[in-house]
């Protein structure tokens, strides 16, 4: 039986984002920029990371709490091996409704088919500019959208629903927001504004690179009339717009100019282990050391309750208290964004 598990906020416990590995072969200057994550950063070795029979049991006890969706990502969760194994195991679990992964979508055409064939349906695909100068200066490595955009033409064409997130930087890309939903309006995929946020250290995050969504709205509406149509569920992050004569939608993901932790309803658990309730933590509580030292299901599920019942996170509603305070963040490639 599912016993509900609310914060002090009253906010239940309904959403799992797990990250499989925090390695990942681009350094997106606004997450692994590459100076901080050089060609010989120490990522956590193989034995350091849940296995698979890890997560699918953390799953199920979540589940059990009252998850209901179920996020993957990573670093690049593309990059753990056998992952439409894992895919399986989370798919067979009670109470579980929805499963979806985040990547950068480089390497989609080697995996799409058997994650499909193992239950995945819905992807996010990070893509943050089709002009490929500006793209590969983002990703750090000189890559260009060409082999991505291919992979989501595949992906739709072998069946998953497609959402495309773009993290717009005031200076660098947001010459790119009219390009990037107009070609995505055409092919009738959600493409997503997030809003440049302060994730992690050494990135640097000002709020004079944010562009906001007024701003992006108000340009975006110069083209078309736009219809709001909120959020489609509670927990969702993204507030989505309707275009009224073309059909087609487009997000927004607004962490700095509009908070939405009221309605924060997401637990993160990192590739090692540790239970994170904000996406802008310090630190976790280590899981990973319970199921290595022979803690039973009802122990574990304690200790789930009691992290989420003590959870206070507001970090994006105090952001502007909180600025003049150095203050260690955990980096969202070892979180899961």
């Amino acid at each position: 039986m599912t016993k509900a598990v609310t914060d002090p906020y009253q906010r239940p416990l309904r959403d799992l984002r797990i990250s499989v590995t925090d390695r990942c072969h681009f350094r997106c200057t606004y997450c692994m920029p590459r100076e901080r994550f050089g060609d010989d950063h120490p990522f956590l070795p193989e034995r350091d990371l849940l296995t698979f029979g890890e997560i699918g049991r953390l799953a199920r006890l979540f589940a059990s709490l009252g998850v209901r969706n179920i996020h993957l990502t990573g670093g690049e969760p593309l990059l753990r091996r056998d992952l439409d194994e894992l895919i399986r195991r989370l798919a067979a679990v009670d109470g579980i409704e929805d499963i979806a992964l985040t990547t950068n979508g480089h390497l989609l055409h080697h995996h799409a088919r058997r994650l499909y064939e193992a239950g995945l349906r819905r992807v996010n695909i990070s893509l943050d500019a089709l002009d490929p100068d500006i793209f590969g200066r983002m990703n750090g490595r000189g890559i260009g959208p060409e082999r991505i955009l291919a992979n989501i033409d595949l992906a739709r064409e072998i069946g998953f629903e497609v959402k495309v997130n773009m993290v717009v930087q005031r200076g660098v890309n947001e010459g790119e927001i009219i390009p990037m939903a107009e070609y995505f309006r055409k092919r009738g995929i959600t493409l997503r504004f997030i809003e440049f946020m302060d994730v992690g250290n050494d990135i640097g995050w000002s709020r004079e690179k944010v562009v906001t969504k007024r701003e992006m709205l108000e340009l975006l509406g110069r083209a078309h009339e736009l219809k709001p149509e909120g959020r489609s569920r509670c927990g969702e992050v993204a507030e989505y717009y309707r275009y009224v004569n073309s059909g087609g939608r487009i997000g927004f993901i607004t962490s700095v100019s509009e908070s939405f932790c009221s309605t924060c309803t997401r637990a993160r658990l990192s590739s090692d282990g540790k239970l994170f309730t904000c996406l802008f933590a310090s630190e976790g509580f280590d899981l990973r050391a319970m199921l290595r030292g022979g803690a039973s299901d009802d122990e574990i599920r304690e200790a789930v309750v009691r992290v989420w019942t003590r959870r206070t996170d507001r970090y994006s509603d105090e952001r502007a208290a909180l600025a003049g305070l150095r203050r260690r963040k955990v980096d969202m490639s070892y979180i899961g964004g």
